[in-house]
C-alpha cells in the first residue's frame, strides 16, 4: 500500500522547543561535528575519493537527513560500511558515475519510504549482516596498509586478491616515520580514557596531535596537503551529473546496492538510538529522509551518506534530544570549513589510516565462540557472506546470503508442516475443534493439517490417500494451517480431483476466515461444493454421515 504522508520527525517535536533543549541540542550537536570532521575525511579517502567530498557529504546529508528523517537523534554521513561499495564503482567506472548511482540511490530509497518498505528491513537476518559487516571491516583494514605502512603503492586496487597480492609486494618497504606516526595514533585511540572521550573524543584528539606534530617537526611524512593539495574553503558550486547513457543500466545494481545497504545501516541506526533514547522511529519517513539527502549531496560533489551509529551513540550521550543536534553537527562542520579549511593540509594520511583501523576493530563483530553457539544454518549464512563479502563483492554475499537465509527457513517451515490422522481414542481436548467425543462414521477419515500448506510442503496432502485408501469421504480439517498459497490451493484441488475420480467425497472444514477467502476466490471452492465447506469438525462429521447414508 503506497503512503503518502509525509511526516518528518522535526517537525513533531518543535511543538513545546524550548532553550533547555536548544542547549542541549547545541552542545551534543558541537560534540558530534568534532567526531565527525576525521571520519567524514577518512572515509572519503579510503574510498578513492577527496577528503572535502566527505566533508560535504556529512554537511549536506547530515543536515538534510536530520530536516527530513523520521529519528530524533539519528546522524547522517559517510560511513565505513560504503567504503568498499564506492571504492570499486570509482576504480570501475569513475567519480562521475559514482554521483549518478549516489542519486539513483537515493531516488530507490525514497520510493522504499512512499511504498511503505521500511518494516522489510526487519527480514534480513542478523547473522547475514554479521557476516557482510565483519567482511567490510576485513577490507578496510586492509585497504588502510598502504598510508598505515607508508607503502609506495600508488594506487590500491579493488579486490581482495589483487589487494593482498599488491600488499605483500611491497611490505618490505615500510616508511619508518609513517609508521611510528600511525602505531602512536592507534595506540592512543584505542587507549584514550573514557572519561576524557566523552569531552574530547579520541580521534579527533589523535588527528589534533598527529597534525601539531607533522607541523611543529616537519615529519616527513604523506599529508592531505601533498596529495590532494588542501581542502577548499566553502562549499562547491552546484553542478548537474553527467550521465552517459551506455553505463546507466550497468550502475543499476551498485546503486541498489547502495540504497539497500543505506537503508540497512540507517534503519539499525535508528533502532540502536530507540534502545538508548525510548523513543520510537518512523521507519518509513527516516528511508525518505536518507533518500532526499542521497538526492541531494552529490549535486554538491558528496558521496553516499546513511545512519552513522557511532556519531548517533554520542549524539545521545552528550544530550542530543531532537533532530536539531543533527543539523547543528552539520553547521558546526561547515564552520570549520570556511574558517580553518587551510590547515586541513598538515593532517597526516597516517593518523586517518589509524582512525580507519581502529573504526574496522571496533566495526565488526569478532566474538566467533558465540558465532559457534548459534543454529548451523545462522552460522553458515554468517561464514558464507563473510567469505563472499571478502573475497567476491558485497552485492554478491547480500543476494547469496538472503537465498540461503530463504532457503532455510522454507526448509524450517515445510519441517514443522504435516498431515495427522484424527482418532478419538487419542484425542485429550474437549473443544470446537477437537474429536474428542465424537464419532466418526464408518467410510469417513479425518485429517488435520498443521502448519504452512505452501510451495515447500504441499506434498504432505498426498499422505492422505496412502493412509486412508479405502475411505469413501474424507474429512481435512484446517484450524492449524497458517499460511495458504497457490501451490497449495493445487495441491488440494488434485486431491480433491483424485478422490473424486472414484467417487469419493473431500470434506473441508475450520478454516481460518482469510483461507477461507482464497478457497472462495479460487476454483477450488467450486470444485469441492458449498456444502463440503464446513464450518467446524461437527458440522463435517454431519455432512459425512449425510454423504455416507443410503438414499431412501
Amino acid at each position: 500500500m503506497v503512503s503518502l504522508v509525509f511526516r518528518p520527525r522535526l517537525f513533531s517535536v518543535l511543538r513545546g522547543y524550548d532553550r533547555a533543549r536548544l542547549r542541549a541540542d547545541v552542545f551534543a550537536g558541537l560534540t558530534v561535528g568534532i567526531v565527525a570532521l576525521p571520519l567524514a575525511m577518512a572515509f572519503a579517502m579510503a574510498s578513492g575519493v577527496t577528503p572535502q567530498a566527505g566533508l560535504f557529504t556529512a554537511i549536506i546529508a547530515g543536515f538534510l537527513a536530520a530536516f527530513f528523517g523520521g529519528t530524533r537523534t539519528s546522524v547522517t554521513g559517510p560511513t565505513g560500511a560504503f567504503i568498499v561499495v564506492i571504492y570499486g564503482i570509482v576504480a570501475k567506472y569513475g567519480v562521475a558515475s559514482l554521483l549518478v548511482c549516489t542519486f539513483m540511490a537515493g531516488a530507490m530509497l525514497v520510493l522504499m519510504g512512499v511504498l511503505r518498505l521500511g518494516q522489510v528491513i526487519r527480514f534480513f537476518p542478523m547473522p547475514l549482516i554479521t557476516g557482510f559487516t565483519n567482511g567490510i571491516a576485513v577490507l578496510i583494514f586492509l585497504t588502510q596498509l598502504k598510508d598505515f605502512f607508508g607503502l609506495p603503492i600508488a594506487q590500491m586496487p579493488a579486490g581482495f586478491f589483487a589487494v593482498v597480492k599488491t600488499l605483500s609486494a611491497n611490505l618490505g618497504h615500510f616508511d619508518g616515520p609513517t609508521l611510528a606516526l600511525s602505531a602512536s595514533s592507534l595506540l592512543l585511540i584505542l587507549l584514550w580514557p573514557r572519561r576524557i572521550n566523552k569531552y574530547l573524543p579520541s580521534p579527533f584528539a589523535a588527528l589534533l596531535l598527529a597534525t601539531l606534530a607533522v607541523a611543529l617537526f616537519h615529519l616527513p611524512v604523506a599529508t592531505i596537503g601533498s596529495r590532494f593539495g588542501g581542502i577548499p574553503q566553502g562549499l562547491p558550486a552546484f553542478a548537474p551529473l553527467s550521465l552517459d547513457w551506455n553505463t546507466l543500466s550497468d550502475l543499476m545494481a551498485p546503486a541498489f546496492t547502495i540504497a539497500l545497504l543505506g537503508a540497512i545501516e540507517s534503519l539499525l541506526c535508528a533502532v540502536v538510538a530507540d534502545s538508548l533514547t525510548g523513543d520510537k522511529h518512523d521507519a518509513n519517513q527516516e528511508l525518505i529522509g536518507q533518500g532526499i539527502a542521497n538526492l541531494v549531496v552529490p549535486f554538491f560533489g558528496g558521496i553516499p551518506a546513511t545512519g552513522a551509529l557511532a556519531r548517533t551513540a554520542t549524539n545521545i550521550g552528550n544530550g542530543g534530544q531532537t533532530p536539531v543536534s543533527g543539523m547543528v553537527h552539520a553547521l558546526a562542520l561547515l564552520l570549520v570549513i570556511l574558517v580553518a579549511a587551510p590547515l586541513a593540509a598538515y593532517i597526516p594520511l597516517a593518523v586517518l589510516a589509524a582512525i580507519l583501523i581502529s573504526v574496522a576493530l571496533k566495526m565488526g563483530d569478532w566474538d566467533w565462540h558465540k558465532a559457534r553457539q548459534y543454529p548451523r544454518r545462522d552460522t553458515a549464512i554468517l561464514v558464507v557472506t563473510f567469505v563472499l563479502t571478502v573475497a567476491f563483492d558485497l552485492t554478491v554475499a547480500v543476494e547469496v546470503g538472503l537465498l540461503m537465509a530463504a532457503v532455510f527457513f522454507i526448509q524450517s517451515m515445510a519441517s514443522h508442516t504435516g498431515v495427522h490422522r484424527l482418532v478419538p481414542e487419542h484425542a485429550v481436548l474437549f473443544e470446537r475443534h477437537s474429536i474428542a467425543g465424537k464419532t466418526v462414521p464408518p467410510g469417513c477419515a479425518a485429517f488435520r493439517i498443521e502448519g504452512a500448506l505452501f510451495f515447500g510442503a504441499a506434498d504432505v496432502v498426498e499422505d492422505i490417500l496412502k493412509q486412508a485408501p479405502e475411505a469413501h469421504v474424507i474429512i481435512l480439517q484446517l484450524h492449524r494451517m497458517v499460511l495458504l498459497d497457490t501451490t497449495g490451493l493445487l495441491a488440494l484441488s488434485a486431491l480433491n480431483a483424485r478422490l473424486a475420480e472414484n467417487g469419493r467425497t473431500l470434506v473441508l472444514c475450520g478454516a481460518a476466515p482469510e483461507m477461507q477467502g482464497l478457497m472462495e476466490g479460487s476454483r477450488l471452492a467450486e470444485e469441492v461444493g458449498a456444502d463440503n465447506l464446513q464450518p467446524d469438525l461437527t458440522t463435517a462429521l454431519e455432512r459425512a454421515r449425510a454423504l455416507l447414508t443410503p438414499a431412501a
